[in-house]
């Protein structure tokens, strides 16, 4: 792969790995009795850590290796068939939302701070995967998309706490072991 480095591609299956991790963390019931995984929270973190690129690049070889068939979701579904169903759209928007909240995290890198991280995180984490999830839902299921909205609502307050789990953990890994490269402002030329 041109451009992508040897450890580029260490962060990159790395945070698959995660992802896949987090899919074996049992489900948090809110009082509602909706099931909140920790799963999509990787596609946070991904993008707030590694940045646009790899983190997008994380979460493709994750959906990738749940589409070769590994049971990596949480309660131990994988396949092609689990991106027809009507959660399909939310698997597909992870590496969108990483490369959002990677790209936003890198462009703000130099005054990032804790309220900028979580409103980028929410952005991408959130907005982002919300849009195209219920987008999938609506067609999938089939319902109008403004049901499938009301019906996503219920997980809304897991998500929030990933993403504010989010910002902290990219805070902290900004300040002990950053691998977010800024970008560079362009060259001043001498004008002759």
């Amino acid at each position: 792969m041109p451009g992508v480095s040897t450890r580029d591609i260490v962060y990159i299956a790395l945070f698959a790995a995660l992802v896949a991790a987090l899919g074996a963390l049992p489900p948090l019931t809110l009082a509602t009795g909706v099931p909140i995984t920790a799963q999509s929270m990787g596609a946070m973190l991904a993008g707030a850590v590694l940045g646009a690129r790899r983190g997008a690049l994380s979460q493709l070889l994750f959906l990738l290796l749940v589409a070769a068939g590994l049971t990596l979701l949480a309660g131990g579904r994988g396949g092609l068939g689990v991106f027809a169903g009507p959660t399909g759209g939310f698997l597909l928007s992870w590496p969108v939302a990483a490369y959002v909240i990677g790209w936003l995290h890198e462009r703000f890198w130099d005054r990032l701070n804790f309220a900028l991280s979580l409103g980028i995180i929410l952005l991408g984490g959130v907005v982002v995967v919300y849009a195209i999830g219920n987008a999938w839902l609506s067609y999938a299921a089939p319902m109008s998309y403004l049901k499938a909205t009301l019906a996503a609502g219920p997980f809304l307050p897991g998500d929030l706490l990933k993403a504010v789990l989010s910002a902290s953990v990219a805070l902290t890994v900004r300040r002990t072991y950053p691998l977010i490269v800024p970008p560079r402002p362009p060259s001043q030329h001498a004008q002759p």
